[in-house]
C-alpha cells in the first residue's frame, strides 16, 4: 500500500527546507564570526621588537698538544 505525496507535504517540505538552509547559514555566520574574535584575542596585536645586531661567526682555533 503506497500513500501519494500531496501538493501540503511537498510545501511543507520547501518551508522546512528553506528553513534549515536559512539557518544553517546564520549559524556558520556566527560561528564563523566567534572564531575569528577568539583567533584575534589570542595573537598579540604587535610583534615584540628585538634588537638586531649583527652576529659574527664564532671561530674554534684547533690547536694541537706539541710534547717535546
Amino acid at each position: 500500500m503506497g500513500t501519494s505525496l500531496t501538493p501540503e507535504f511537498w510545501e511543507r517540505f520547501a518551508v522546512l527546507l528553506v528553513l534549515a538552509a536559512g539557518l544553517t547559514c546564520v549559524l556558520t555566520a556566527a560561528f564563523d564570526g566567534l572564531a575569528v574574535r577568539l583567533l584575534r584575542r589570542r595573537t598579540p596585536r604587535t610583534l615584540p621588537q628585538v634588537p638586531h645586531r649583527a652576529v659574527r661567526p664564532v671561530r674554534k682555533e684547533h690547536r694541537t698538544a706539541v710534547h717535546s
